[in-house]
């Protein structure tokens, strides 16, 4: 099953060239939205976020003036209820090596929690010790976001800054290791399907950052 056409892919690919960054709202189904917020709200109920850190698995660091999210890592093996999104990821994949003359091999994903006070500092998501990150891939899943309620994707270009509203089903993808970025301090609770399509497989460890 595709999720899109190949013209909606060639556009956005486009774009995600020219830009460094591309934006598109409802990128989710309305069935597949909910699906994945419930899961999310069903692991924060339960208690199985952590709080997220700064490097990879080998060289990870938790520092809360940084970063103050918590993360819930997937694996497609044992988080079945969720395989509709990774089919979808799946087709990302497969769209930006097609279109994109990318050679993408594999990716990670987690879900994402930032509760309200927290934020995460200017950064781009590569490190020395692991840099096989493409393409970054944020899908909000912020039910009824209203201006004031803080989150917001803030993108550096050499001559702007851009501020995106994390608002529900919208997707940002952007160059990983080209687009310096920052999430505001969020008032609210702030959530999202957050990953990174790699150039090799993830067996060396989960980049935590």
């Amino acid at each position: 099953m595709n999720f899109y056409s190949v013209e909606k892919w060639i556009d956005w690919v486009d774009q995600l060239s020219l830009n460094d960054y591309v934006v598109i709202d409802n990128f989710l189904s309305p069935e597949l939205y909910q699906a994945v917020r419930g899961f999310l709200l069903q692991k924060l109920e339960v208690d199985e976020f952590k709080r997220a850190g700064l490097g990879s698995a080998f060289n990870n660091q938790k520092d809360t003036s940084i970063r103050g999210d918590f993360t819930y890592w997937l694996d497609k093996d044992r988080d079945t209820l969720l395989t509709p999104a990774f089919d979808l990821i799946e087709e990302i994949k497969f769209a930006l090596n097609r279109y994109c003359f990318l050679s993408l091999t594999g990716y990670e994903f987690h879900l994402a929690c930032y509760p309200a006070g927290t934020f995460y500092k200017r950064h781009v998501d590569q490190f020395q010790d692991r840099s096989n990150r493409m393409i970054s891939v944020i899908i909000y899943l912020n039910e009824g976001w209203k201006q004031g309620d803080g989150g917001e994707l803030k993108i550096y270009k050499e001559d702007e800054e851009l501020l995106i509203d994390p608002i529900a089903g919208r997707c940002v993808m952007f160059k990983s290791a080209d687009v310096p970025h920052e999430v505001m301090k969020t008032n609210v609770g702030r959530y999202s399907l957050t990953g990174w399509m790699l150039y090799q497989p993830s067996g060396v460890g989960y980049i935590l950052g």
